[in-house]
């Protein structure tokens, strides 16, 4: 006030002062006289203190009581002007502060007066409150009385006073606590001991207060004492009192200085004794009160509630609640039960309203609800307070539903809406523009029939009464209808939002404070680290009580709220009102869910679910969980009972869709409500901003969202994201277009819930994808066992989820995928589509996406991720199989050069596709397939090439399209071609690799496991392609077994010099054999059945109509190959230990192939043999050749090519051959292999070669028409191969062997063909051509003989052997050889049957005289250079060739050629020209002694053949035949006879006689006539004669040999003279007139010639060389000779003439005799 100390201000007061004085003399002059005299003596005192005093004011307030004095007096006259007056000066000395203690007393002592009188009693209670309020000079008994003054002015007759009274009494009393809050003030800064309170004390002592505190105490006390109707005990003086006006004086003191009685025990003590039990006591009217039926007619009872004081308890009660909870917590729990209890039914309208009121002012104190809940709730033996307010609330809206306010139920909406009307402002929120178009409908509740408008009360979160502030009436006022439901309405969302802002704000502190005081207390010193310690310890404990103090919190009012919002969820009509529910719902399921309160959480989220669907919608998992215990089920708490209450369909709501619903037999449509869609909106956005809290009850949220979703219509698209799509089946879904245009918004609100999932935490994240996983499950249930549209909601939003959580994949990559590979196992294509969609989408973004580290850092996490494409493969259905190679081939587009170690899952998916799994798969695998092996082989780990040979090898075995087999070949052709190219690489980079395992088998102690394991890793790449190919080359099907084995080979050919030379061991034993025995296998038990076409329209040409053809084919093209490696790699192969195993082995399966019963084969296994063996002896290692041998075995005849489809392949690489040579040259000492094993070898060659030789020819014991004969090739080749082999044996070549190759020579001349083959074989009958396989067999014994020629002496025994073979081919140009029991047809009568296939093959034995006749040639040849030789002497060669000579020409014209005999005749005569000699030479040895008599009979038998020629021989033919056999006569007469003496007697005398039948003409009875000169052998007769003349006069002769062959001649010869001379004569005679034949004729006139040189010759003879007999002979000739002078014929008398001249020497003496024959 410090304008009042001002200079001015002073002056002004003492201006003023005097003025007033001066009116005061003036007034009173006449009547009162005394007050006048004060007056001016009054003046006089202020202008003497005004001069005297400088600190006037101060001298004014000490002479107050003088100074006011005068004004007392005035007042006391009783005048109004007057007393007005003095009041007024009275109140401007107060407004100065210049009043004392005593002079106040005075004026309130004089105000009381006036009071009593009833004067200026406005002005009165002005004064006092000037008094009272300008200073504090005022204190007790005055106090009192100033204030009981006004008290009883307040109860005047008069209404203004009274009201002016009234408020001036409530300033009064708020100035007395305003004084004390002042005092306590100022001594704030003084520290007193609290006095000791003893524990029982009556606290009525006020002893120790100070003098403001202890006004204000008596003066509250008093007020109590008043309200109770008691005495007080310091207001005295008061007259009456009200109740109602007591209460809000309370109420007053209590609210506005809640610190007086918080801090000072003696207050605290009043409220607790005095005004709690008042106020209890009050309340019992209310209690007891129960609205029956019986109050209209009874007089109304004492106890009956009294609206102006029940609703000023409840003011006063929500004061000390809010207030002084603290000091009163027994009274309170009290107070807020009393409060319960006034919601009952029972209660009046008016009472329950308020106690709404009072009850709203509650919930909008969150901190004070917490206290509740800490006192009580919390305490074991209390009452349950805070869930009972909560329940109570909810009870109560459901009463209000359930019981309608006015008696008749049917008024009631009438009412109502009078009532609304009144109170209402129509359109207050925007909730009320509702959905009926230009209508406006009231926001209202309505349930089961009832109607309940919604007023506007309040604003959100004050908690503004309007009965409650009532406090003028009397009467109770007649409540709106919805007034009750509206604030309860709005304590519900006050007190959900209140708890919830509350304990989400503490929960962010505590979550803000627990970071930093950990990061504080690691930089501070240690001092205050420790008193950080100290105080995150007790923040922990804080942390614990919170929490445990808000589950209490929320665990006691979750039932009540949900019960009571579920019920107005399902009551409201109005979207503002549902907003606010679903709002309040959603917050309590956010923060149950962060408070990990899972049933409460999950009750709430199903009231919000059940609420998105239709009413009665069958929605298992709303039913079942356990939040959905509360469904329909009355919950007891503490004995109210509280309903659940189950969606009611009949709220007038909007349908704004209509649609399916997801079930498995899905009954009708469902509709949806624009509140499902609303509370469907609240779903989304729980879950989209709650979605870390949702844990479990992500199941509800989505199950909810899946059937809404459904109804709707919304179907997935690409990426996962839900588009609206026509409904698939059943009467299409109708939508509203409200709904139309927000479809689009709930399916993008839809998918950024799913997107927004990046910012779950982890746990969250897997709750949200286990809840999707499992409601695809129920999903994958409700698709089995129909095709129907299945709901795809879960697999796309999995999808979805995966996508947008790509930065943390891994940890919710195995549930994810997980359940998706289940999906797609499911029998629903369409469910099974999206699972794979669904899953190679997420591989694919997995694959593309950026991670940090990238894949190629990070090889976990690619193999995690291509994991499941792996896992697919185990899945049978093709569509899936198709998205997953889909995948693949995507893959490898974009991702084939990262792939790095994923590359063995990729090929391991390729790999997995099986035979039986259709062609289109199949095709999209192979694709695949191609593209790695065209692109992506470099940029693959060595270590997976492996796998890409199995990959290739298994399409090379699927069977179900022929190219895709043929193709995956050429594959591993291009991959050979790959090694090759990149070895060294490839080969460091594997070595590094396996020194690795090795080093990881050994931490283990396990041993390493890899197929072909010792082999170098590079090694063992290769060995798996060839043992892939070998696979191949044994597939059912022919095409392949080729394509395989000619790739086979020619990578072996081609590469295979890069292997370790220690490698080539297991490619012989495990590759190669293992492949030949399996051919074998398969081809010796192929079927034999024909084939009729080879699929489609493929014709088969007839070589290959069989299977057993087709693998004949195989096994050739096997044995080939791998002959050829022997040949060409031989100087690899050798240096290996088991070389000769090996050999033994290949010759082993040369041998089975060659003697199977198939042409083809056995005849390309003699191929084969032939390759191997035209190899020279291995080459040393120093001079080892960089490419293969070439072959130099001098071969008289070569098969056809045998290059491979390999071999063209140019082939150099020096270097790698070179190397591979020098590395194992320099490791272990070079190989020598020694001649001897070498000879081994070819000595188990020569075996073989006998074995298949015998077997082959060895004529079978039964014939049928399936009997197997070996073909004229195939025995061509066979024979061909010996010399070849024999050069190599010949060392050790002896006469066993050679018996062994005479007898496979024989039988194989003697093999028959068939008649369908001979055209093709045989010239024709009339050609002298040798057959191939007699050429070979005449080459073979040409080899043999001429090695025997240059040979050493031992070897020369075998020429007979060679004889006997050669004479006994020659026997079969008379006899053809049999074969076994086979009848054979000569050529010329077998029939070519190639018309009649089903006629059994004839067979035909071959022509064999011109390979007879070659073979004698052969021997003549081979006799005339061995004729010598001691062994052909000793065998008696040359009378082997006379015997078997014999034999043709004893035939002679019979012999089936004529060139035989004649040929038969100049070999005899060749082979005699030189063995005679020869034997001569030997004839004392008597070695051929057994040789003359065999060719005594040759001749014998060819000169006097008993064979008839042929009728057709022609003259000239005759004569040159006859030319032959003078031939023969000539060599006895120029070889045999002259050596008569070296030759045995016997014979010669067999040559004589054969010469004398010869000599005399033979004639033959058939001839004509005309013939029969020809046809003697004049020739002949006379070259024998001659001959028999030659040797009868031989005169040099040296040996009685010679002499007795001269006599045995001449005696034959006269003999024969004699005879034929004597039978012409008896010819002539008998035949009269007739000529004799010529024939006889011309054998005369021979004779008669005879006679006479047969004389001549004698006489020209040495006589001592006739003798006696020869003579008597001759002469004896004579008389013959005379007879024939009668004979007819001129010729025969000429010849007679000349024969008998020589006789004249006979006329002379005997004596004469020898001088004739000197002469």
């Amino acid at each position: 006030m410090s304008s009042t100390n001002s200079p001015e201000a002073v002056k002004k007061l003492l201006e003023n002062m005097q003025s007033d004085l001066r009116a005061l003399s003036l007034e009173c002059k006449k009547k009162f006289p005394p007050v006048k005299e004060a007056a001016e003596s009054g003046i006089i005192k202020v202008k003497t203190i005004a001069a005297r005093n400088t600190e006037i004011l101060a001298a004014l307030k000490e002479n107050s009581s003088e100074v006011v004095q005068p004004f007392l007096m005035g007042c006391g006259t009783k005048e109004p002007k007057i007393t007005q007056l003095c009041l007024a000066a009275i109140q401007r000395l107060m407004s100065h502060e210049v009043v004392s203690e005593t002079a106040a007393g005075n004026i309130i002592n004089m105000l009381w007066q006036l009071m009593e009188n009833s004067l200026e009693e406005l002005k009165l209670l002005q004064t006092v409150l000037v008094l009272l309020t300008t200073n504090t000079v005022v204190h007790d008994e005055a106090l009192s009385k100033a204030i009981v003054l006004c008290f009883r002015l307040h109860f005047t007759k008069d209404n203004i006073t009274n009201n002016t009274a009234a408020a001036t009494v409530r300033q009064v009393v708020t100035v007395v606590f305003e004084r004390m809050v002042a005092e306590d003030e100022r001594h704030r800064d003084i520290i007193e001991q609290p006095a000791l309170v003893q524990a029982n004390s009556n606290r009525r002592s006020v002893s120790t207060l100070k003098p403001c505190a202890k006004d204000a105490y008596m003066l509250f006390q008093d007020l109590c004492q008043l309200v109770n109707a008691d005495a007080p005990y310091w207001l005295v003086g008061m007259t009456e009192m009200t109740r109602t006006f007591g209460l809000e004086l309370l109420e007053s003191v209590l609210n506005d200085f809640p610190q007086v009685f918080l801090q000072h025990q003696e207050f605290s003590f009043l409220l607790k004794e005095r005004v709690c039990p008042l106020v209890i006591k009050l309340f019992s009217p209310n209690i007891k009160f129960r609205q029956g039926s019986n109050t209209s007619s009874s007089p109304a009872p004492v106890e009956k509630p009294y609206f102006p004081i029940c609703m000023r308890l409840l003011r006063v009660v929500s004061v000390l609640i809010k207030q002084f909870y603290s000091l009163l917590v027994t009274e309170c729990e009290i107070f807020l039960s009393l409060l319960v209890k006034f919601l009952d039914a029972d209660k009046p309208q008016w009472l329950r309203a308020v106690a709404v009121e009072s009850i709203h002012r509650l919930c909008v104190q969150p901190q004070l609800l917490r206290s509740f809940c800490q006192s009580y709730d919390m305490k074991q033996h209390s009452t349950k307070v805070f869930r009972d307010i909560v329940n109570a609330l909810g009870s109560f809206i459901q009463s209000l539903f359930l019981v309608p306010p006015t008696g008749n139920p049917a008024t009631a909406n009438q009412a109502g809406n009078n009532n609304a009307g009144g109170t209402v402002s129509a359109p207050a929120n925007p909730g009320m523009l509702g959905i009926g178009g230009g209508v406006t409908l009231l926001p209202a509740f309505e349930y089961r029939g009832t109607w309940i408008p919604i007023l506007t009360i309040t604003v959100q979160g004050s908690a503004k009464a309007t009965y409650l502030e009532m406090l003028d009436k009397v009467e109770p006022p007649t409540i709106p209808e919805g007034y009750a439901m509206s604030v309860a309405f709005h304590c519900l969302l006050d007190l959900v939002r209140g708890i919830t802002s509350m304990i989400e704000g503490e929960l962010g502190e505590t979550e803000t404070e627990c970071q930093p005081s950990s990061e504080a207390a690691s930089s501070t010193t240690q001092s205050s680290e420790q008193q950080e310690l100290l105080s995150t310890a007790d923040e922990m404990d804080k942390e614990i009580v919170n929490k445990a103090v808000w589950e209490e919190m929320v665990n006691a009012c979750w039932c009540g709220l949900l019960a009571a919002l579920s019920l107005l969820l399902d009551a409201s009509t109005d979207e503002a009102a549902t907003e606010n529910i679903l709002k309040a719902e959603l917050t309590m399921a956010a923060l149950c869910g962060r408070l990990g309160l899972v049933t409460s959480r999950d009750a709430f989220i199903t009231a919000i679910c059940k609420g998105s669907l239709p009413p009665h919608y069958a929605l298992t998992v709303l039913n079942t969980t356990t939040a959905a215990t509360l469904s329909n089920k009355s919950y007891s708490i503490q004995g109210q009972s509280v309903m659940m209450i189950s969606p009611s369909s009949e709220s007038h709501q909007q349908v704004v869709a209509v649609g399916q619903p997801l079930a498995v037999q899905p009954q009708g449509t469902v509709m949806l409500t624009s509140k499902n869609i609303q509370c469907m909106r609240t779903l989304l956005n729980l879950a989209h901003c709650h979605g870390a809290v949702l844990g479990t009850s992500w199941q509800l949220v989505l199950a909810t969202l899946q059937h809404l979703v459904w109804i709707l219509g919304l179907k997935p698209s690409s990426g996962g994201a839900l588009k609206p799509g026509r409904a698939v089946e059943g009467p299409s879904t109708v939508l509203t277009t409200a709904v139309m245009t927000d479809l689009p918004v709930i399916s993008n609100i839809l998918s950024r819930l799913f997107e927004s999932s990046q910012y779950l935490d982890d746990v969250s994240l897997h709750h949200l994808i286990n809840a999707l996983c499992s409601l695809s499950l129920e999903a994958m249930d409700m698709a089995y066992g129909n095709n129907k549209e299945p709901s795809l909601f879960a697999v796309a939003k999995l999808l979805e989820t995966g996508l947008v959580n790509m930065h943390r994949i891994e940890i919710l990559w195995r549930p994810l995928t997980g359940h998706l590979l289940e999906v797609c196992q499911h029998p629903n294509s369409r469910m099974r589509e999206w699972g794979a969609e669904a899953l190679t989408s997420l591989i694919k973004a997995g694959l593309t996406f950026n991670h940090d580290p990238p894949l190629s850092q990070n090889q976990r996490l690619q193999l995690l991720l291509l994991n499941p494409l792996k896992e697919m493969s185990s899945i049978n259905h093709p569509d899936i199989r198709l998205k997953q190679l889909e995948c693949v081939l995507q893959i490898l587009q974009s991702q084939g050069d990262s792939l790095g170690p994923g590359w063995p899952l990729v090929l391991g998916v390729m790999g997995a596709i099986r035979n039986d799994q259709g062609e289109s798969l199949i095709r999209t695998a192979f694709q695949c397939l191609q593209l790695v092996v065209t692109d992506f082989l470099p940029t693959m780990p060595c270590t997976c090439l492996q796998i890409v040979v199995d990959v290739a090898g298994s399409f090379g075995l699927h069977n179900q399209e022929l190219n895709i087999s043929l193709t995956s070949i050429g594959l591993l052709w291009n991959i050979s071609d790959y090694f090759f190219q990149r070895g060294e690489i490839i080969e460091k980079e594997l070595n590094k690799e396996e020194a690795a395992q090795q080093k990881q088998a050994e931490e283990k102690g396990v041993v390493l496991n890899r197929p072909f394991h010792p082999a170098p890793p590079f090694d063992c790449l290769w060995l798996c392609l060839y043992a892939k190919l070998g696979e191949l080359c044994v597939d059912p099907r022919p095409a392949v077994r080729k394509s395989a084995g000619q790739t086979l080979f020619s990578t072996i050919g081609a590469h295979g010099t890069l292997l370790q030379h220690s490698t080539w061991h297991t490619v012989i034993w495990k590759v190669l054999f293992h492949l030949l025995d399996r051919v074998r296998e398969s081809s010796t038990t192929a079927d034999k059945e024909k084939i009729e076409s080879g699929g489609g329209n493929i014709l088969i040409h007839h070589s290959r109509d069989t299977a057993e053809k087709q693998w004949a084919e195989t096994w050739v093209l096997t044995l080939a190959g791998v002959a050829r490696i022997f040949n060409t790699r031989r100087y690899l192969l050798q240096p290996l230990g088991d070389f000769s195993r090996a050999w033994d082995v290949l010759l082993d399966h040369i041998q089975s192939a060659a003697l199977s019963k198939n042409n083809e084969v056995s005849l390309a296994a003699l191929k084969s043999f032939q390759e191997i063996l035209q190899i020279v002896s291995p080459v040393r290692d120093s001079d080892k050749p960089e490419t293969p041998p070439s072959v130099n075995v001098p071969v008289s005849v070569l098969l056809g090519s045998i290059s491979g489809p390999g071999l063209s392949r140019p082939f150099v690489r020096t270097d790698s051959i070179g190397e591979r040579l020098g590395r194992y040259s320099s490791s272990e000492p070079p190989i020598v292999t020694d001649e001897l094993e070498d000879l081994n070898l070819w000595w188990a060659a020569w075996n073989t070669w006998y074995r298949i030789g015998s077997e082959s020819t060895k004529p079978p014991i039964t014939f049928d028409k399936l009997t197997f004969i070996p073909s004229q090739p195939f025995l061509t080749a066979l024979i061909q191969i010996f010399p070849a082999l024999y050069q190599h044996i010949k060392t050790g070549f002896n006469m066993d062997d050679l018996q062994k190759l005479g007898v496979i020579l024989h039988s194989a001349v003697s093999v028959p063909i068939s008649s369908d083959a001979s055209p093709f074989i045989l010239p024709s009958y009339t050609e002298a051509v040798l057959t191939s396989l007699q050429e070979a067999v005449l080459t073979a014994l040409d080899v043999l003989q001429k090695a025997i020629c240059i040979g050493p002496e031992n070897m020369q025994i075998m020429y007979p052997a060679i004889f006997d073979q050669l004479l006994a081919f020659v026997e079969f140009s008379c006899k053809p050889p049999q074969y076994g029991q086979l009848e054979t047809k000569h050529i010329a009568n077998a029939k070519y049957n190639q018309i009649q296939l089903f006629a059994p093959a004839e067979w035909v034995a071959l022509n064999y005289v011109p390979f007879a006749e070659r073979s004698l040639e052969v021997v003549v040849d081979l006799y005339q250079k061995t004729a010598c030789h001691k062994a052909v002497v000793n065998e008696k060669v040359l009378q082997n060739i006379i015997k078997t000579l014999r034999v043709p020409l004893s035939l002679k014209y019979s012999c089936p050629s004529e060139s035989t005999w004649k040929l038969a005749v100049s070999s005899l005569l060749k082979v005699l020209s030189i063995g005679l000699p020869v034997a001569r030479q030997h004839a004392s040895s008597g070695k051929f002694d057994s040789m003359w008599p065999e060719l005594a009979n040759t001749f014998e038998d060819f000169l006097f053949t008993k064979s008839i020629p042929p009728d057709n021989l022609s003259i000239q033919e005759f004569q040159r035949n006859e030319c032959i056999d003078v031939e023969v006569v000539q060599l006895i007469s120029t070889e045999i006879l002259p050596y008569a003496n070296f030759i045995p007697k016997e014979f010669v005398g067999q040559i004589m006689t054969m010469l004398n039948k010869g000599s005399i003409h033979s004639q033959s009875s058939s001839f004509t006539e005309a013939e029969i000169d020809i046809r003697l052998r004049e020739e002949f007769s006379k070259m024998c004669f001659e001959t028999l003349l030659q040797f009868s006069f031989s005169n040099k002769v040296t040996t009685p040999q010679e002499g007795y062959i001269s006599r045995m001649a001449l005696s034959v010869l006269l003999k024969r003279s004699q005879d034929v001379l004597h039978r012409y004569i008896e010819d002539e005679r008998l035949s009269g007139k007739c000529p004799l034949p010529r024939q006889q004729v011309t054998e005369i006139i021979f004779v008669l010639k005879a006679v006479s040189t047969l004389i001549d010759s004698l006489k020209k003879t040495q006589p001592e060389n006739v003798d006696e007999n020869t003579w008597a002979q001759v002469i004896a000739l004579y008389p013959t000779l005379v007879e024939c002078i009668t004979c007819s014929s001129s010729e025969v008398c000429s010849a007679l003439k000349e024969a008998l001249v020589p006789f004249k020497d006979f006329m002379q003496p005997p004596a004469s005799k020898v001088q004739n024959g000197e002469s």
